[in-house]
């Protein structure tokens, strides 16, 4: 027994070591490119994934800057960027209505838990195995979720409490569709639109943030001329504060690991998917390979610090880490810059995004 531990190999190679063994000055300017574009393409997705999680956008950027800079520090890939993604909103909104957003922390911790210890005992080329059909179906559920919560900002309606089960969620929408803000579905429809045609004008700039800049820049000249504040905007809703939380503890008992301990299951299971997923398509595109037990440690360690801050769960996000490839990222150098420009943005930019339309976020998860 002691002579299997002491030749047993630690599942943990971050790829950060040996990718600055052969660094250059021509790698980290691509890095520095490619990081600084998934940087403002993560800042729309990160906020809205925040406020559709039922939590407030601040925590969504928190969840970007920090667990997008520990999974490229410590995880197993290349190129992967680490954030806050849509597969989780329906299961954080889920936590927070249950649990409050004490039970999403302590369930999003133990779920890095879960996660660190899946990389030490080598579990990741284990979830390879999962049936593609399954993955497919999953998200397409969820991503038919994500849709239905966004019917309310998209069309402006006055609802104070929107029911969180489907059904129920869209006999609300029926019943209140009287309520219906068309500025704010013009806003909406022409924030789709935007993202839909630009790629076609030009692939330098995302779709999302044409609609972001350009929808906040014409409702805030709306509002201020005409005094119309029919629009919602972030500002309306949550406060964003221009800097870091500082970390709190988590008060962690054995009642409360009981009751957590199954969405903590659900959040780590549904993570190591994702990232890798993510990491594999990853591969496909660069023709390296990653270290899937390094990734899930890397994973696991950015859900257990991100909910110390204030954050949700942290995934590796497919399109930004497309992202990141399409721009030229080399290594998880440009994953890091990605998480300090963000970091720049909310300490400089912060109270800026709090004129950014609701109708225009509803767009983004839309698409």
């Amino acid at each position: 027994m002691i002579n299997r531990i002491r030749n047993y190999n630690l599942a943990f190679r971050p790829t950060l070591l040996t990718s600055i063994k052969s660094y250059t000055r021509e790698k980290f300017m691509k890095d520095l490119m490619a990081g600084i574009i998934v940087g403002i393409v993560a800042l729309p997705l990160a906020i809205a994934f925040g406020i559709a999680s039922g939590v407030s956008p601040e925590k969504g950027l928190i969840t970007a800057i920090i667990g997008g800079f520990i999974v490229s520090f410590l995880g197993g890939s290349t190129v992967q960027i680490g954030g806050p993604t849509g597969a989780f909103i329906v299961i954080v909104y889920g936590i927070v209505q249950n649990y409050g957003l004490e039970g999403l922390a302590i369930a999003t911790f133990l779920a890095g838990v879960l996660l660190l210890l899946m990389g030490l005992f080598k579990l990741g080329s284990v979830i390879k195995f999962i049936p593609y059909p399954i993955i497919v179906g999953f998200t397409s559920g969820i991503a038919l979720t994500i849709f239905s919560t966004q019917i309310k900002d998209l069309l402006g309606l006055q609802i104070e409490n929107v029911p969180a089960d489907f059904i129920s969620k869209w006999g609300a929408y029926a019943t209140n569709i009287s309520s219906i803000s068309y500025t704010s579905l013009i806003v909406g429809l022409a924030s789709i639109g935007l993202i839909i045609f630009t790629p076609r004008v030009t692939k330098k700039i995302p779709g999302s943030l044409a609609a972001i800049v350009l929808m906040t820049l014409l409702v805030y000249l709306y509002r201020r001329f005409t005094g119309d504040t029919s629009i919602e905007t972030i500002g309306d809703r949550f406060t964003i504060k221009a800097a870091l939380p500082q970390p709190e503890g988590l008060s962690i008992t054995f009642t409360t690991i009981t009751e957590l301990i199954s969405p903590a299951f659900t959040i780590a299971v549904l993570g190591a998917i994702e990232s890798l997923l993510s990491a594999a398509v990853a591969d496909g595109v660069t023709g390296k390979r990653h270290d899937s037990n390094t990734e899930l440690i890397a994973q696991g360690a950015a859900n257990m610090i991100v909910p110390l801050f204030g954050g949700i769960p942290v995934t590796g996000a497919i399109a930004r880490t497309m992202t990141n490839i399409k721009n030229g990222g080399q290594t998880p150098i440009a994953g890091i810059i990605h998480a300090v420009v963000l970091l720049l943005i909310l300490l400089f930019l912060g109270p800026l995004t709090t004129h950014i339309p609701m109708a225009c976020l509803a767009g983004v998860l839309i698409i």
